[in-house]
């Protein structure tokens, strides 16, 4: 019995596997340690099976030429897609820290920051809001099957950036760039009005405290910048689904294109 493989077909398959596998590693929701690195492994290798006949048609590399030129250009090509697979990821992370980053706002206007906890799907020490609504933005990811147009994105962007082109490092630092005052803009979005309320509490306070001392009246003020934190944060969000499926056409944005 004998055994046959086609080189050219296991060498498209292995350099878009990597650059997937990358991306899924760096990309959430499927960067929590909750996912094992040998699920991550599978599922990238799946999808690039699935996405063969897209990523084949937009090759640009001649197939074979890379295993009969030696295991250098190989291994080249596979740091590349490696390289590729991490910034698209690192696009994606960087539009969703957006929910997060407006977490970590409410928590410091709102008196939360001190009652930090380990996270257990970022692995590090995180505040209330923060990882309550970093925790809802993955559970809607999962809900509102946005990790397929998150996905979608990903095996698209093999015909913005096929195999063997190099990706543009000025365009990729446009879009970094982008993508970074992007997330500034919809974590002040999502906790703006929050944090003026909060602001402007602060300011009453002082100002009753100014006028009558003996009421003392920061005495007050934990509690009650706790209970519009509670309130008003459960009005923001109800907003966060229709703030994911912003957040996710984004982020497909930005992956299509970051490759041009």
């Amino acid at each position: 019995m004998e055994l046959t493989f086609d080189l050219a077909l296991l060498e498209t398959l292995m350099l878009a596997g990597v650059r997937l596998v990358a991306f899924l590693v760096v990309s959430p929701p499927f960067n929590v340690r909750q996912f094992p690195g040998s699920v991550k492994v599978a599922i990238g290798i799946g999808i690039a099976l699935a996405a063969m006949p897209r990523v084949t048609a937009s090759s640009t590399i001649a197939p074979g030429t890379l295993v009969a030129g030696g295991g250098g250009a190989f291994i080249g090509a596979l740091v590349l897609q490696a390289f590729v697979g991490l910034a698209l990821g690192f696009l994606v992370r960087l539009v969703f820290a957006a929910v997060q980053t407006a977490g970590s706002l409410i928590d410091v206007f709102g008196g939360f920051q001190m009652a930090s906890a380990y996270d257990p799907m970022q692995g590090q020490q995180s505040t209330v809001f923060s990882k309550f609504y970093a925790t809802t933005a993955l559970a809607l990811l999962f809900a509102s099957d946005g990790y397929q147009l998150v996905i979608g994105g990903v095996v698209r962007s093999f015909e913005v950036l096929p195999l063997g082109a190099a990706p543009s490092l000025a365009v990729l630092g446009d879009m970094m760039t982008h993508g970074l005052a992007q997330l500034m803009v919809a974590a002040l979005q999502i906790a703006g009005p929050l944090i003026v309320v909060l602001f402007l509490a602060d300011v009453g306070l002082g100002l009753l405290t100014r006028v009558a001392p003996a009421l003392n009246a920061f005495a007050l003020g934990f509690p009650l910048k706790i209970l519009l934190t509670l309130t008003l944060g459960s009005v923001a969000f109800l907003a966060l689904p229709q703030i994911i499926s912003s957040l996710t056409d984004d982020a497909v944005g930005l992956m299509l294109g970051g490759g041009s």
